[in-house]
């Protein structure tokens, strides 16, 4: 290899500046958040030098801050967020503002390449902003219309005209970009499909496999565990129901909620109706300590969502060695085998998830170990290494293998 070769070949690979646009990052307990927050640190953990701009947790304390998010330092601008206080953590940056603070970040930073996780707010100004510059855009979509159409506070007829103003801005915003992503092949589709795109990129958002530890040997088993936001497209009232029909001839089944959410109290009350609520343990929020520890205890993850573009919870769930039991809809289909690592049930239809969650319960302990190593095996490829790699040559505009 001759040295200009060399030289070329070294300075492709260096490390980059990338700013990413989330209008949710930690302390924020959801999907888009939490790999948003993988995203940086992993990315920073390669040597890179990584800004992220969010909202602040309030529109007081602001401005920007060298913060540890999974043990790496990352850069943070936190403009002005202010609360939607029909949503129980949802923050924003006024919109007329976005672009003000976009520009702001952009004149601090020089960016090699801008990752937006929204089309929203932030990752919009950001994107605009970008590309006036000639500054790459990727961006990443996490949205679909259920996520957020609880929270609008407008009557049905007009969410449906608000929603098609947004994905109508939606289209706007990706045309600028150099690529589009989403978790899955299934969101790629959804993406597609719902405004006019092409060659949306399923990546998957990845996880470190290493930090949950599978319990594999022989024991009693009755804990059932959900992990996510309570809000009403996680359906977990339907799980609540499956788990009150399974009471009388599982009389040891416990069904543990881990994190929070507007829903909570509605489900509490739901509970008791249901004559369960001695065997519902409510969670609230928890550290990562105490998260992995609740895999690890549990015996098998049931999720009821119909609104999953990948579902980290899930992943975490197999990286624990947990059968699952979910919802035959969306994104979960890719990561539950049917009869493999657990089962698919026909959303919304309590009897059927009542008989997956019974099939798993009471299955023997060979059944039981087989379908334990199946989603260990399911979730290698989701490996967060993986996706990292995909995004340094997107961000690097070199073709994807």
């Amino acid at each position: 290899m001759t040295d200009s070769a060399t030289s070329d070949q070294s300075a492709a690979h260096r490390p980059l500046t990338v700013v990413i646009a989330a209008d949710t990052f930690a302390p924020d307990v959801n999907g888009a958040a939490r790999f948003a927050e993988r995203l940086a640190a992993g990315l920073a953990g390669r040597g890179h030098d990584v800004h992220v701009m969010t909202p602040s947790v309030t529109h007081i304390a602001h401005g920007t801050f060298r913060e540890t998010i999974e043990g790496q330092t990352i850069t943070v601008h936190r403009p002005p967020g202010w609360r939607w206080y029909p949503h129980d953590w949802l923050r924003f940056v006024l919109p007329w503002m976005a672009k003000h603070y976009s520009r702001r970040v952009l004149d601090e930073v020089p960016a090699d390449v801008v990752h937006s996780q929204s089309h929203i707010i932030l990752g919009r100004a950001l994107t605009r902003v970008a590309h006036r510059r000639g500054i790459p855009v990727v961006a990443t979509n996490h949205v679909m219309a259920e996520n957020v159409i609880d929270f609008t506070t407008l009557p049905p007829l007009l969410d449906k005209v608000a929603l098609k103003l947004a994905w109508d801005d939606a289209k706007r915003t990706f045309d600028m970009s150099r690529a589009v992503t989403t978790p899955t092949g299934k969101a790629a589709e959804f993406l597609e499909s719902t405004i006019d795109i092409h060659g949306v990129i399923p990546i998957s958002c990845g996880i470190d496999k290493r930090n949950y530890t599978p319990d594999l040997t022989p024991r009693a088993r009755s804990r059932v565990l959900f992990v996510g936001r309570l809000t009403t497209e996680k359906h977990i009232d339907v799980t609540l129901q499956a788990v009150a029909k399974l009471a009388p001839e599982l009389p040891d089944i416990t069904f543990d909620i881990v994190g929070g959410g507007d829903q909570r109290r509605n489900l509490e009350q739901l509970a008791q109706r249901l004559g369960i609520r001695d065997r519902v343990t409510f969670h609230g929020r928890v550290d990562e300590a105490q998260l992995r520890a609740a895999y690890t205890r549990a015996d098998v993850f049931a999720i009821a969502s119909i609104a999953e573009l990948q579902s980290i919870a899930t992943m975490e769930a197999m990286a624990s060695g947990l059968p699952v039991v979910g919802a035959d809809a969306v994104a979960l289909p890719h990561l539950v085998n049917d009869g493999v690592n657990g089962y698919l049930f026909v959303p919304g239809d309590v009897d059927d998830l009542a008989d997956k969650l019974r099939t798993v319960l009471t299955a023997s302990p060979e059944e039981y170990l087989r379908m334990q190593r199946a989603s260990l095996a399911g979730v290698e490829i989701h490996d967060i290494e993986k996706t990292l790699d995909t995004f340094e040559k997107l961000y690097r505009g070199e073709p994807l293998d």
